[in-house]
This record gives structure tokens, C-alpha cells and sequence, in this order.
């Protein structure tokens, strides 16, 4: 749906502990009720191509279920139109692609039973399988910060183009929730067992490292990208391969970072092992039985995690792992309304963004008393209420 977390003060942040962060990026999200008339999305036709702007850089972008009710009904106009070659999304200002989903409307819809809880994941999820399938070019400039529903917005679009200002991450567990908007289907498709790393752990991505990760298919200076856009603007009637082409380009040419090593390129050997389990349980064994910094350093930030939505994690990404796109929508449906009908949502956003304790107690509190049972009833079919998608 749209979580988030980032550095919004660069150094400070880095020495903070991940829920001080997630404090602070939900603060920023808090902010979203300031009156504002400037468009919350720009949908214009430029050149060849049709051009989405996200338009609340004072809250990081965050989408709203109005942006996503804007949004689709373009995006499925220029998909048919015959003048529009391929479509371009990106955030206003300069800290941010899409923080995440607004997750201050969605938690106060969760409480007074609102229905916004079901509308929002459902419209949020028909239009990332609109942007997995769309059939003309899609170009994701993800210039700074992209997490959870940001993250939806770009990944299963062909194209993202990464700079050294991304950053990516899917911290929902942090917060009782799981890494949704398609995450149980590109997680688990990343390099050996990258995907479930990032998923448990919440673990950021910054810069070419977006690349290196697979999440990015192009790597190139921030300060080029309206150059880049201007490049796309101005193609006559473009195919894909002419697209391809032009980003192929600005990537070869960027020298940025480029003999540095993947930050996680020297634990591969380790996050593959380690978390190669059947179980989480497993997993949690293997780091403490391997016992090096790494592997406690992951103990140590797994551990702060919502047990539930850590098990809800594990098999999200398993099933995942062999369904379609649209399959992997459905699933996270069903598992959205069971943490909409839970504890640990409400109680991470308490502990993180109301009463800033950043002390949640989570419900079960260990992972063993979240039972099969229970985990089989959040992935079980809503019937006539489950996702449908065309």
C-alpha cells in the first residue's frame, strides 16, 4: 500500500534506529492534511508521450486514493490512444519519487470502519496490474525516495531509471504490514534470496545499488534526467526498442559509482543461505546459529518486526514466487483485509506515529503462536469480495 521509510535528513538518520526513521517519515505524512490547491497528480500529454507527475512533494509524493482514481482512467486512455508511444511517471520536487501510500487515511479509515480500507488496496493494486501490463513503454523516473506504494507505482513497469538519489526499501513489517503492491511476485524474482532480505528486514537500497539489486534497469545522474525526459519527449513515434535505446544510452555514459561494489555483493553467499529456510523460524535459527556481525545485525532488526506480519512475509514470497502478477494481486488482497481486520497495523502506527514510544507490542508476540491456522485464514478467498482484475 504504500509504506515508507527513508532518510529525510541524509546523516542525522543514518544514526537512528529504524523506528526513530519511520517516526519521522510518518510525520512528514501527518503533514498531508495542509490545504493545498495546486493538483495532487499532473497527467499531461507531451510530445509522444503521456506524462504522470505526482504531485505532493511536501508529503513525499504519498498516493492517495484520489490520485490512484486520476491515474488509472489515464493510463488505460493512453494505453489505447494511437498518438500516445509509451508513458513517463515521476515526483515533483527533489527528495522524492513516492514515499508510499497515505497510510494516516488508511489507518483512520481502519479504526471508524470505513470503507476506504477495502477501496484504497483495491483500486491501488487494479492499477499496478494496469502498469504490469500495459502494453506501450512505461518509464519510472525514480529520482529519491521509493518505497512501498511508490515501489507499485514503478517496478512492474518496463523501464526504472534509478539515480543516486533513490532509495528503495519495503519496510512494512516494521509497521505490521508486508511489502504488497506486487511484492510477493518481483521480490522473490530478484537474485537468489535478495527479495526476502529485503522484504524481512526492511533493509534500504540507495543509488546504483537500486540497479545492481535488479529493482532499477537504468542507472544515470540525477542532474540528467529532465535531459533524458526531453530525449524521450521529442522521439517520433517510438517503439520500445527506441526507448530502450535512449535509456541504454544516459546508462552507459554514467560513470557515477561505477567501480563501486554492490553494497550487499560480499553477504550474497550469506543472505542465500541464511535465508533459504522452509520456515521463519528457520531463519531466526540460522542468524543466531551463524553468530557473525551480519547475521546478528539481521537478528537484531527481524526481531523488532511484527511476528505476523513476518510469517504472512515468508509465505507471501514462497507462493509468490510461482504465480502471475494478477494471482500475486489477489493473494495480497486478501492478506491487506487481514491486516486491516488485525492488531499489529493499528499498534505499529500507534508506537511509531501517534504516541512515538517506538515500543509496539505486537499480538501474538512470537512468531510460534502465530499459529498455521491463522495464517491460512488471512490467505483464504474473500469470495464475492475478493480482487478482480480484467
Amino acid at each position: 500500500m504504500g509504506f515508507l521509510a527513508a532518510p529525510l535528513l541524509r546523516r542525522p538518520l543514518r544514526r537512528l534506529k529504524p523506528f526513530n526513521r519511520l517516526q519521522i517519515i510518518l510525520q512528514h505524512l501527518n503533514m498531508s492534511k495542509t490545504v493545498d490547491s495546486s493538483p495532487e497528480v499532473l497527467l499531461e500529454k507531451k510530445g509522444c508521450a503521456g506524462v504522470i507527475t505526482l504531485n505532493r512533494p511536501k508529503t513525499l509524493n504519498a498516493c492517495t486514493l484520489s490520485m490512484i482514481r486520476l491515474i488509472y482512467p489515464q493510463l488505460k486512455k493512453w494505453e489505447q490512444d494511437p498518438d500516445t508511444f509509451l508513458i513517463i511517471i515521476k515526483g515533483a520536487g527533489d527528495k522524492a519519487f513516492c514515499a508510499g501510500g497515505d497510510i494516516r487515511a488508511v489507518t483512520e479509515a481502519g479504526r471508524s470502519g470505513n470503507r476506504l480500507t477495502e477501496d484504497f488496496f483495491r483500486e491501488e493494486y487494479i492499477l499496478n496490474n494496469a502498469i504490469g501490463t500495459c502494453q506501450k513503454p512505461y518509464v519510472a523516473l525514480i529520482d529519491g525516495i521509493t518505497m512501498g506504494g511508490g515501489v507499485g507505482l514503478s517496478v512492474h513497469g518496463q523501464f526504472r531509471v534509478a539515480t543516486e538519489k533513490t532509495v528503495f526499501a519495503m519496510p512494512e513489517t516494521a509497521i505490521g504490514l508486508f511489502p504488497d503492491v506486487g511484492g510477493g511476485y518481483f521480490l522473490p524474482r530478484l537474485s537468489g534470496k535478495l527479495g526476502y532480505f529485503l522484504a524481512l528486514t526492511g533493509f534500504r537500497l540507495k543509488g546504483r545499488d537500486v540497479y545492481k539489486a535488479g529493482v532499477a534497469t537504468h542507472f544515470i545522474e540525477a542532474e540528467k534526467m529532465a535531459a533524458v525526459e526531453k530525449d524521450l519527449l521529442e522521439l517520433k513515434s517510438p517503439s520500445r526498442e527506441n526507448v530502450a535505446g535512449i535509456l541504454d544510452s544516459y546508462h552507459k555514459k554514467c560513470k557515477l559509482d561505477q567501480e563501486k561494489e554492490f553494497i550487499l555483493g560480499e553477504h550474497m553467499d550469506k543472505i542465500n543461505s541464511l535465508f533459504s529456510a522452509n520456515s521463519m523460524e528457520e531463519i531466526i535459527q540460522k542468524l543466531s546459529k551463524d553468530g557473525s556481525p551480519f547475521a546478528l545485525k539481521q537478528l537484531e532488526t527481524i526481531t523488532k518486526m511484527s511476528p505476523t506480519s513476518l510469517k504472512i512475509t515468508f509465505r507471501q514470497l514462497t507462493e509468490g514466487a510461482s504465480l502471475s502478477l494478477q494471482d500475486v494481486l489477489i493473494m495480497e488482497y486478501r492478506l491487506s483485509q487481514a491486516c486491516m481486520r488485525g492488531h499489529d497495523f493499528y499498534e505499529g502506527v500507534r508506537a511509531v506515529l501517534i504516541d512515538k514510544d517506538q515500543s509496539p507490542k505486537w499480538k501474538p508476540a512470537t512468531l510460534e503462536e502465530v499459529t498455521d491456522e491463522f495464517l491460512d485464514s488471512c490467505f483464504k478467498s474473500l469470495g464475492s469480495n475478493d480482487l478482480e482484475l480484467q
